[in-house]
């Protein structure tokens, strides 16, 4: 990969750009709170050739979800399933509005 790879990356949601230490930092949060929201399974980070946790900005927009909840007082684990439901909620809403606009672009049904 060459440099301009790399930038060229920056803009990508899904790029795994920020160490757990940077990430942690970014939230405001501890290492530990990133594993446990790993544990819970709500992100799955991906691991560099060393082994080392390494976060896209998607992970973190919903691990800081997830710390928005437990810092109003729910446990850990409920944090995580709302965030799960939250994103599955938001994912069928814009599958259905997909299909309301494919839909209309293909006029009234013939009788």
């Amino acid at each position: 990969m060459t440099a301009d790879d790399s930038f060229g990356r920056l803009d990508d949601d899904d790029y795994p750009a920020y160490t757990m230490g940077r990430a942690a930092e970014m939230l405001g949060t501890t290492q530990s709170f990133l594993r446990a929201v790993g544990e819970a399974r709500l992100i799955t980070p991906l691991r560099s050739a060393g082994g080392h946790r390494r976060y896209s900005r998607y992970q973190l927009r919903i691990a800081a979800r997830a710390r928005e909840l437990v810092d109003q007082g729910t446990p850990i684990e409920a944090a995580c399933r709302i965030v799960i439901l939250e994103d599955q909620l938001e994912e069928a809403q814009r599958i259905n509005a997909e299909y309301r606009r494919t839909a209309e672009a293909a006029g009234p049904p013939v009788a």
